[in-house]
């Protein structure tokens, strides 16, 4: 037996409420104690099963990364503003158990998590992450084609800093595509 057949089978499935305490864990890691999330409460269980509630109804992905029965990390695509029109941009988001990281899982979940986005009606995901402090986040971001779309200077002040935002941003199509109904029964073909 080597080395690789002991190595814990990682599966990445959907999120279930079952899952949400370990998703609030890890989460309130990086809202205590990093710069990761603007955040500066830990939100309780109860706000992560209407998030899911939420993500589910609007058809847009959250998952998990389990090894051996154990939720290791996640990450969802959430609305990127409001407003309708951008119903077809989404701002991902990744986070991984602290005892986790550089097993590849964070690769796993935003792989799996692009290719959910890219099933749907979708078409921009937007990444946004704090500066400087997350060069592993922009470097995981990187290698899956998201490029950068701009920078907001000292937006966040956390832990006694100010902190900037980079936006990353990957198209899932070649060429975005006119949904064929506006929201006023319109189509979206130009006369």
């Amino acid at each position: 037996m080597t080395a690789d057949d002991r190595r814990p089978i990682r599966l990445i499935r959907p999120a279930a409420p079952a899952d949400l305490a370990a998703v609030a864990g890890i989460y309130t890691h990086y809202v205590r104690h990093t710069v990761s999330t603007f955040e500066e409460t830990p939100p309780p269980v109860e706000h992560w099963h209407q998030r899911l509630a939420d993500l589910t109804d609007r058809g847009l992905p959250f998952l998990v990364a389990e090894v051996s029965g154990q939720v290791v990390g996640y990450a969802y695509a959430g609305p990127w503003r409001p407003k309708p029109a951008y119903r077809h941009t989404a701002e991902n988001s990744v986070y991984l158990s602290p005892h986790h990281l550089g097993r590849g899982h964070g690769t796993a979940l935003l792989r799996a998590l692009v290719d959910a986005c890219a099933r749907t009606e979708l078409r921009q995901l937007v990444a946004v992450i704090a500066s400087p402090g997350n060069d592993a986040s922009v470097a995981l971001h990187r290698r899956f084609g998201f490029t950068e779309a701009g920078r907001l200077a000292a937006v966040g002040h956390k832990h006694g800093r100010w902190i900037d935002t980079l936006l990353m941003q990957l198209t899932l199509v070649p060429t975005p595509t006119t949904p064929a109904e506006g929201p006023a029964g319109t189509t979206g073909a130009t006369q």
